[in-house]
């Protein structure tokens, strides 16, 4: 009778953790459907949802994820997110978590810049608190 409850429980346990990890595979890049409007025409899009932290300084934008690093395109949507998250901040280097849906395309041939560069479509949520930082520089008084 134990042993039947030993498998059971192992059973359980590899089902459970084999889930997670698609979840967690899936975590950084959900894919939801939203309604886009091209030239008057309805079209469902799956546009890819984007969970990091965002850093934008004079010099560009980044969204950093766990598993990757994307330049964010400059415009009203990337700005938008900019003033939502400056009122966050504690720094001028502080990253903060956001959640956003968008299109990510490749650089062109002989193109400056990041390799893969992000628009973003979408705020879905900034979170309340600057991230903690990686690492962290004392300086000497």
């Amino acid at each position: 009778m134990k042993n039947i409850l030993y498998l059971i429980l192992i059973s359980i346990v590899v089902i459970s953790c084999k889930n997670s990890e698609e979840k967690d595979a899936q975590g950084d890049n959900m894919e939801e459907t939203i309604s886009a409007k091209k030239s008057g025409v309805s079209a469902n899009v799956k546009m890819p949802t984007y969970t990091g932290e965002f850093i934008f300084i004079k010099e560009g934008a980044v969204l950093k994820g766990r598993n990757f690093i994307y330049g964010v395109a400059v415009d009203d949507m990337s700005r938008e997110l900019a003033e939502q998250v400056e009122k966050i901040k504690n720094d001028e280097f502080d990253m903060v978590g956001v959640i956003v849906r968008g299109i990510l395309t490749e650089k062109e041939e002989g193109e400056d810049g990041w390799d893969e560069v992000l628009t973003i479509k979408q705020i879905v949520s900034v979170s309340d608190s600057p991230s903690p930082a990686d690492i962290q520089i004392e300086e000497k008084k």
